[in-house]
């Protein structure tokens, strides 16, 4: 997933789950939605841009935020890393886990009252692939059918034992929204539970409780998600009870929030990793001495210490602790000297300036502190803050040297951030390696999970000794809301599910 925090972010390594079924509760399509003046009022820490979750914008939190409350997926991931049926109630891998299949729920029906089928779930696949966002990258040349009315079945070109978490990213829409169709989603029509009543792109987005939800209306009669770009007037917002639920909030407010009366504060372990890529297809970059040099440069254990004392830890790893696939790596030392003599003896060029790109205004002391660091090993570095929109097409068309981002891993398993995205096919940082390409393909194709851990640990120590990118820290997300809500479960990514909150009284 691209992006999360201000500290944000896809607990333990959870169980792949070959066969499964819902564990929600809830009568189909039934219950009335809550009183109307029962709403809730949530400012998180990216903004929505767009509801397509299949486009460009679909693997950012804003839209999967979103995404999980207007659409449904064939399944979907728990709080706790495991799977859990939403369309699908059941599903099972076939001999090699080539081939899965997923037996719907019957009398799912969308907001409009037409039912959910199986052409709607093959159609909006389709229409996934051929937008090629980033979440098609979780499925190159796998092809899903329609073998029953209630029933569908994915094909992959080689065994993949990770395919129910990667359609965690995956949302169903009606079969007759185009790949083109933008103005489906001024007015989207969906199956998850709550409705869309008003959209402002990076403002707002206010829902209603969908009455038709197969899981029984939400107990919120209104969801509001607002954008409030300003840190500050998010955190007044919280405490005059003008906004209910925040999160991604900084280290510093945390002791002032943790004191304050009818506020809960809770701070959990994220999917996220702070991640800074190198474009290896730019000459400057193209060696692994070069790359190791420049991680060497920076003190990152002072800057999270400074930044982030209670919400960074320094990073050991590609992927996140909680995440199927994290293996321990050896810390690169902080020596601004020896990086400096690495790079004199690389024949870098110091006179050319490296083009740092980031995005959202939360990260910008952190990428500011990595520029200074990397200055003091005389590497002339421009920091490129972009609006989102900006990023992510300079981000697919590697229009940079060196990208910044909180890479969450929402899927818990490997398969959707090292198997999805460092692969030569990817072309996500100019990096290919064929030994690595060949060790994500088993990785991504074993059944067992023990072998999927060691073979994605022996990828992530290639990724880590050429230094792909810089990983300098896991995140936690600090989550607070006040004492009217109830029934909220801080995720660990940076997309909690209002659709069993309450509100205290309503």
């Amino acid at each position: 997933m691209i992006g999360l925090r201000k500290v944000t972010a896809f607990a333990v390594a959870a169980v792949l789950m070959l066969a499964g079924c819902s564990t929600t509760t809830g009568g189909a399509g039934g219950g009335d939605p809550a009183a109307a003046g029962d709403k809730l009022t949530a400012a998180g820490t990216y903004p929505i841009e767009s509801l397509d979750p299949h486009g460009a914008q679909g693997a950012t939190t804003g839209t999967q935020l979103a995404a999980q409350a207007i659409f449904s997926r064939l399944v979907r991931p728990t709080s706790d890393g495991r799977v859990e049926g939403d369309l699908a109630e059941k599903w099972e891998a076939g001999a090699t886990a080539a081939e899965w299949t997923f037996h719907l729920r019957s009398g799912v029906t969308f907001s409009d009252g037409k039912p959910v089928a199986a052409a709607d779930v093959v159609a909006s696949f389709e229409r996934m692939m051929s937008l090629d966002g980033p979440n098609a990258a979780n499925f190159p040349d796998y092809k899903m059918t329609a073998t029953a009315e209630t029933e569908v079945k994915l094909t992959a070109p080689a065994p993949d034992a990770s395919i129910p978490r990667k359609l965690g990213l995956f949302y169903v829409l009606p079969r007759a929204v185009t790949a083109q169709d933008t103005a489906f989603f001024e007015h989207p029509i969906g199956s998850g539970p709550f409705t869309v009543d008003r959209f402002a792109p990076g403002e707002v987005l206010s829902m209603s409780a969908n009455a038709k939800h197969w899981g029984g209306a939400p107990k919120l009669g209104h969801l509001d998600v607002r954008t409030i770009p300003d840190l500050s007037a998010r955190l007044t917002a919280l405490r005059t009870g003008e906004v209910d639920v925040v999160w991604g909030i900084p280290d510093d407010q945390l002791p002032t929030l943790s004191g304050a009366d009818g506020l809960t504060v809770k701070t959990v372990p994220s999917t996220a990793v702070f991640t800074m890529w190198f474009n290896s297809s730019v000459p400057a970059l193209k060696t692994a001495e070069v790359r190791r040099a420049l991680w060497q440069s920076v003190d990152f254990a002072t800057i999270i210490k400074q930044l982030y004392p209670q919400t960074g830890a320094l990073s050991d790893g590609l992927v996140a602790p909680a995440v199927l696939g994290y293996a321990k790596q050896q810390p690169v030392t902080h020596d601004t000297q020896a990086a400096k003599a690495a790079l004199e003896a690389a024949g870098f060029d110091f006179s050319k300036k490296l083009r740092l790109q980031f995005s959202d205004a939360e990260f910008r002391p952190f990428v500011q502190a990595v520029a200074s660091g990397l200055a003091a090993a005389g590497v002339q570095v421009d920091v490129l803050e972009k609006e989102k929109a900006v990023f992510t097409e300079d981000l697919l068309a590697l229009n940079w040297d060196i990208n910044f981002q909180q890479l969450a891993t929402p899927t818990y398993d490997a398969a959707s951030n090292l198997g999805r995205l460092y692969t030569c096919a990817a072309k996500r940082t100019g990096y290919c390696n064929k030994e690595l390409d060949k060790l994500l393909a088993e990785a991504g194709a074993s059944p067992d999970e023990a072998e999927r851990a060691d073979l994605y640990g022996q990828a992530g120590k290639i990724i880590w000794a050429d230094a792909v990118g810089m990983y300098p820290m896991t995140v936690q997300l600090a989550y607070s809301w006040r004492s009217r809500v109830t029934g909220f479960t801080p995720d660990p990514s940076g997309l909690p599910d209002f659709s069993h909150v309450r509100l205290a009284g309503a």
